[in-house]
Protein backbone atom coordinates (compact mmCIF):
# COMPACT_ATOMS: atom_id res chain seq x y z
CA UNK A 1 0.00 0.00 0.00
CA UNK A 2 2.07 2.85 -1.18
CA UNK A 3 -1.35 5.43 -1.96
CA UNK A 4 0.82 5.25 -5.61
CA UNK A 5 -0.64 5.10 -8.96
CA UNK A 6 1.80 2.06 -10.25
CA UNK A 7 1.80 -0.15 -13.32
CA UNK A 8 -0.15 -2.84 -11.46
CA UNK A 9 -2.24 -0.41 -9.37
CA UNK A 10 -3.15 1.06 -13.09
CA UNK A 11 -3.76 -2.44 -14.50
CA UNK A 12 -6.30 -3.88 -11.85
CA UNK A 13 -8.46 -0.50 -12.34
CA UNK A 14 -8.46 -1.74 -16.00
CA UNK A 15 -9.35 -5.14 -15.19
CA UNK A 16 -12.32 -3.70 -13.02
CA UNK A 17 -14.00 -2.04 -16.00
CA UNK A 18 -14.20 -4.89 -17.83
CA UNK A 19 -18.04 -6.77 -18.07
CA UNK A 20 -18.88 -9.86 -19.21
CA UNK A 21 -19.53 -10.32 -22.87
CA UNK A 22 -17.20 -7.09 -23.73
CA UNK A 23 -14.13 -9.13 -24.74
CA UNK A 24 -13.71 -13.09 -25.83
CA UNK A 25 -12.19 -14.69 -22.30
CA UNK A 26 -9.96 -17.99 -23.07
CA UNK A 27 -7.12 -19.38 -21.04
CA UNK A 28 -3.86 -17.51 -21.98
CA UNK A 29 -0.50 -16.69 -20.08
CA UNK A 30 -0.09 -14.81 -18.66
CA UNK A 31 -3.80 -15.54 -17.32
CA UNK A 32 -6.76 -12.99 -17.94
CA UNK A 33 -7.88 -10.99 -15.23
CA UNK A 34 -11.11 -9.10 -14.81
CA UNK A 35 -14.18 -8.32 -13.54
CA UNK A 36 -16.07 -10.38 -16.51
CA UNK A 37 -13.55 -12.97 -15.49
CA UNK A 38 -15.18 -12.85 -11.99
CA UNK A 39 -18.72 -13.28 -13.25
CA UNK A 40 -18.14 -15.70 -15.49
CA UNK A 41 -16.83 -17.55 -12.39
CA UNK A 42 -19.82 -16.90 -10.38
CA UNK A 43 -22.50 -17.58 -13.36
CA UNK A 44 -20.74 -21.19 -13.75
CA UNK A 45 -21.05 -22.08 -10.38
CA UNK A 46 -24.33 -21.13 -9.36
CA UNK A 47 -25.31 -23.91 -12.24
CA UNK A 48 -23.37 -26.36 -11.11
CA UNK A 49 -19.79 -26.10 -12.93
CA UNK A 50 -16.91 -25.79 -10.67
CA UNK A 51 -14.97 -22.61 -11.46
CA UNK A 52 -12.47 -22.58 -8.39
CA UNK A 53 -11.89 -20.07 -6.89
CA UNK A 54 -14.05 -16.52 -7.64
CA UNK A 55 -10.80 -14.72 -8.10
CA UNK A 56 -11.37 -12.90 -11.33
CA UNK A 57 -8.46 -15.21 -13.15
CA UNK A 58 -8.82 -17.04 -15.92
CA UNK A 59 -7.17 -20.07 -15.12
CA UNK A 60 -7.17 -24.04 -15.93
CA UNK A 61 -9.78 -24.67 -13.81
CA UNK A 62 -11.97 -22.12 -15.13
CA UNK A 63 -11.36 -23.11 -18.83
CA UNK A 64 -12.09 -26.60 -17.27
CA UNK A 65 -15.62 -25.45 -16.33
CA UNK A 66 -16.34 -23.80 -19.88
CA UNK A 67 -15.39 -26.70 -21.58
CA UNK A 68 -17.77 -28.62 -19.29
CA UNK A 69 -20.45 -26.39 -19.70
CA UNK A 70 -20.40 -25.73 -23.40
CA UNK A 71 -20.21 -29.92 -23.95
CA UNK A 72 -23.57 -29.88 -21.87
CA UNK A 73 -24.91 -26.69 -23.42
CA UNK A 74 -24.09 -28.80 -27.04
CA UNK A 75 -21.71 -26.04 -28.07
CA UNK A 76 -18.66 -26.33 -29.59
CA UNK A 77 -15.84 -26.86 -27.21
CA UNK A 78 -13.50 -24.48 -27.38
CA UNK A 79 -12.67 -23.13 -24.10
CA UNK A 80 -13.48 -19.79 -25.27
CA UNK A 81 -16.29 -17.32 -24.32
CA UNK A 82 -18.06 -17.09 -26.99
CA UNK A 83 -21.34 -15.17 -27.94
CA UNK A 84 -23.08 -18.61 -28.15
CA UNK A 85 -21.45 -19.16 -25.08
CA UNK A 86 -22.77 -16.34 -22.92
CA UNK A 87 -26.65 -16.71 -24.63
CA UNK A 88 -26.53 -19.80 -23.17
CA UNK A 89 -25.78 -18.99 -20.00
CA UNK A 90 -28.04 -16.69 -19.74
CA UNK A 91 -30.48 -18.77 -21.01
CA UNK A 92 -30.07 -21.72 -18.69
CA UNK A 93 -29.45 -19.35 -15.81
CA UNK A 94 -32.07 -16.70 -16.09
CA UNK A 95 -35.34 -19.03 -15.56
CA UNK A 96 -33.98 -22.11 -14.23
CA UNK A 97 -33.53 -22.68 -10.38
CA UNK A 98 -30.11 -22.01 -9.74
CA UNK A 99 -27.50 -23.39 -7.00
CA UNK A 100 -26.24 -20.88 -5.56
CA UNK A 101 -22.34 -21.19 -4.19
CA UNK A 102 -22.48 -19.10 -1.48
CA UNK A 103 -19.07 -19.84 -0.69
CA UNK A 104 -17.33 -21.03 -3.88
CA UNK A 105 -13.76 -20.67 -2.17
CA UNK A 106 -15.12 -23.81 -0.57
CA UNK A 107 -14.81 -25.51 -3.37
CA UNK A 108 -10.94 -25.08 -3.26
CA UNK A 109 -10.47 -25.08 0.27
CA UNK A 110 -9.05 -28.88 1.05
CA UNK A 111 -6.45 -30.37 2.16
CA UNK A 112 -4.37 -33.38 1.78
CA UNK A 113 -2.36 -33.51 4.87
CA UNK A 114 -1.53 -31.56 7.67
CA UNK A 115 1.45 -29.53 6.48
CA UNK A 116 1.12 -26.11 7.76
CA UNK A 117 3.30 -23.19 5.65
CA UNK A 118 4.55 -19.98 7.89
CA UNK A 119 5.37 -17.14 5.96
CA UNK A 120 6.74 -13.50 6.58
CA UNK A 121 9.54 -11.65 8.21
CA UNK A 122 8.22 -11.23 11.86
CA UNK A 123 10.23 -12.57 13.82
CA UNK A 124 7.17 -14.23 15.70
CA UNK A 125 7.01 -16.53 12.46
CA UNK A 126 9.94 -18.79 14.41
CA UNK A 127 8.40 -18.62 17.63
CA UNK A 128 4.77 -19.78 16.01
CA UNK A 129 6.51 -22.56 14.15
CA UNK A 130 8.44 -23.87 16.98
CA UNK A 131 4.76 -24.25 18.88
CA UNK A 132 3.14 -25.72 15.48
CA UNK A 133 5.66 -28.03 15.41
CA UNK A 134 4.64 -30.17 18.41
CA UNK A 135 1.77 -31.35 16.63
CA UNK A 136 1.89 -30.84 12.86
CA UNK A 137 4.50 -30.44 10.13
CA UNK A 138 5.36 -27.30 9.70
CA UNK A 139 7.11 -25.37 6.22
CA UNK A 140 8.78 -21.88 6.89
CA UNK A 141 8.72 -20.33 3.74
CA UNK A 142 11.35 -18.27 2.93
CA UNK A 143 9.61 -17.47 -0.52
CA UNK A 144 10.30 -13.66 -1.21
CA UNK A 145 6.77 -12.97 -2.70
CA UNK A 146 3.11 -14.00 -2.20
CA UNK A 147 2.87 -16.13 -5.64
CA UNK A 148 5.80 -18.42 -4.91
CA UNK A 149 4.13 -18.52 -1.56
CA UNK A 150 0.63 -20.11 -3.07
CA UNK A 151 2.54 -22.26 -5.78
CA UNK A 152 4.10 -24.33 -2.92
CA UNK A 153 1.53 -24.30 -0.96
CA UNK A 154 -1.34 -25.29 -3.85
CA UNK A 155 0.85 -27.57 -5.37
CA UNK A 156 2.03 -29.57 -1.84
CA UNK A 157 -2.22 -29.30 -1.33
CA UNK A 158 -1.18 -28.31 2.02
CA UNK A 159 -3.71 -27.75 4.73
CA UNK A 160 -3.22 -24.22 6.42
CA UNK A 161 -1.07 -21.14 5.40
CA UNK A 162 -0.52 -18.37 7.92
CA UNK A 163 1.16 -15.03 6.75
CA UNK A 164 2.70 -12.40 9.45
CA UNK A 165 3.51 -9.00 9.14
CA UNK A 166 4.22 -6.15 10.82
CA UNK A 167 3.83 -2.31 9.61
CA UNK A 168 4.43 0.16 11.53
CA UNK A 169 1.82 2.33 10.44
CA UNK A 170 -0.74 0.27 12.52
CA UNK A 171 -2.21 -0.22 15.71
CA UNK A 172 -3.26 -3.14 17.12
CA UNK A 173 -3.66 -6.22 15.54
CA UNK A 174 -5.40 -7.03 12.24
CA UNK A 175 -6.30 -10.27 11.07
CA UNK A 176 -7.21 -10.85 7.58
CA UNK A 177 -8.87 -14.00 5.73
CA UNK A 178 -9.81 -14.23 1.61
CA UNK A 179 -13.11 -12.31 0.39
CA UNK A 180 -13.42 -11.03 -2.69
CA UNK A 181 -15.97 -10.13 -5.14
CA UNK A 182 -19.49 -12.38 -3.94
CA UNK A 183 -17.80 -14.88 -1.94
CA UNK A 184 -15.12 -15.40 1.27
CA UNK A 185 -14.04 -18.08 2.76
CA UNK A 186 -15.77 -19.45 5.37
CA UNK A 187 -13.14 -21.36 7.55
CA UNK A 188 -10.79 -18.23 7.57
CA UNK A 189 -13.41 -16.15 8.68
CA UNK A 190 -14.29 -18.53 11.20
CA UNK A 191 -10.20 -19.04 12.09
CA UNK A 192 -9.90 -14.98 12.52
CA UNK A 193 -12.69 -14.51 14.81
CA UNK A 194 -11.72 -17.39 16.54
CA UNK A 195 -8.42 -16.07 17.48
CA UNK A 196 -9.65 -12.72 17.81
CA UNK A 197 -12.15 -13.81 20.38
CA UNK A 198 -9.34 -15.79 22.62
CA UNK A 199 -7.22 -12.15 22.26
CA UNK A 200 -10.44 -10.41 23.34
CA UNK A 201 -10.49 -12.58 26.72
CA UNK A 202 -7.29 -11.20 27.82
CA UNK A 203 -7.28 -7.75 30.22
CA UNK A 204 -4.48 -6.13 28.43
CA UNK A 205 -5.32 -7.57 24.62
CA UNK A 206 -5.26 -4.75 22.36
CA UNK A 207 -7.46 -3.59 19.57
CA UNK A 208 -8.18 -6.69 17.60
CA UNK A 209 -9.71 -5.96 13.43
CA UNK A 210 -11.02 -9.39 11.66
CA UNK A 211 -11.22 -8.30 8.00
CA UNK A 212 -11.94 -10.09 4.78
CA UNK A 213 -9.51 -8.82 1.86
CA UNK A 214 -8.49 -9.67 -1.33
CA UNK A 215 -4.53 -9.41 -0.71
CA UNK A 216 -2.40 -11.46 -3.42
CA UNK A 217 -1.18 -14.60 -0.01
CA UNK A 218 -5.11 -14.93 0.27
CA UNK A 219 -6.44 -14.82 -3.25
CA UNK A 220 -3.88 -16.88 -4.92
CA UNK A 221 -3.97 -19.72 -2.18
CA UNK A 222 -6.52 -22.82 -2.66
CA UNK A 223 -6.74 -23.50 1.26
CA UNK A 224 -7.45 -21.90 4.40
CA UNK A 225 -5.12 -18.76 5.09
CA UNK A 226 -4.75 -16.28 7.52
CA UNK A 227 -2.75 -12.92 7.11
CA UNK A 228 -1.70 -11.33 10.24
CA UNK A 229 -0.47 -7.65 10.41
CA UNK A 230 1.08 -6.45 13.68
CA UNK A 231 0.84 -2.58 14.84
CA UNK A 232 2.11 -0.99 17.24
CA UNK A 233 2.09 -3.67 20.12
CA UNK A 234 3.82 -4.36 23.37
CA UNK A 235 6.22 -7.45 22.58
CA UNK A 236 3.72 -9.76 25.74
CA UNK A 237 0.72 -8.83 23.44
CA UNK A 238 2.28 -10.18 20.08
CA UNK A 239 3.66 -13.54 22.02
CA UNK A 240 -0.31 -13.72 23.06
CA UNK A 241 -0.99 -13.99 19.40
CA UNK A 242 1.21 -16.91 18.90
CA UNK A 243 -0.87 -18.47 22.08
CA UNK A 244 -3.86 -17.43 20.27
CA UNK A 245 -3.09 -19.03 17.13
CA UNK A 246 -1.83 -21.99 18.54
CA UNK A 247 -5.15 -22.95 20.36
CA UNK A 248 -7.55 -22.46 17.72
CA UNK A 249 -5.62 -23.45 14.54
CA UNK A 250 -6.30 -27.60 15.09
CA UNK A 251 -10.16 -26.84 14.68
CA UNK A 252 -9.11 -25.85 10.98
CA UNK A 253 -6.50 -28.83 10.37
CA UNK A 254 -9.53 -31.16 11.90
CA UNK A 255 -12.46 -29.50 9.75
CA UNK A 256 -9.97 -29.88 6.74
CA UNK A 257 -9.59 -33.53 7.23
CA UNK A 258 -13.27 -33.95 7.33
CA UNK A 259 -13.70 -32.36 3.92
Amino acid sequence: MTGVVDQTTWERLIEAGWKLGDRLLFLSFPFQRGDDVAQLQVRLAQLGFNPGRIDGIFGPLLDRAVREFQENAGLEVSGTLTRATIHALERLGGGAERRLVTDARNLEEQSGGEVIVLWGDDPLVSELALALRTDFEVHQSTATNAHDVATFANEHRVALVLSLATLDSLTGIHLHYWAGYRTHSRRGEQLASAIAATLAASASAPRVEVTGMALPVLRETQMTTLHVEFGKTPDQVRHGVVTAIVANVARVIHSNRKK
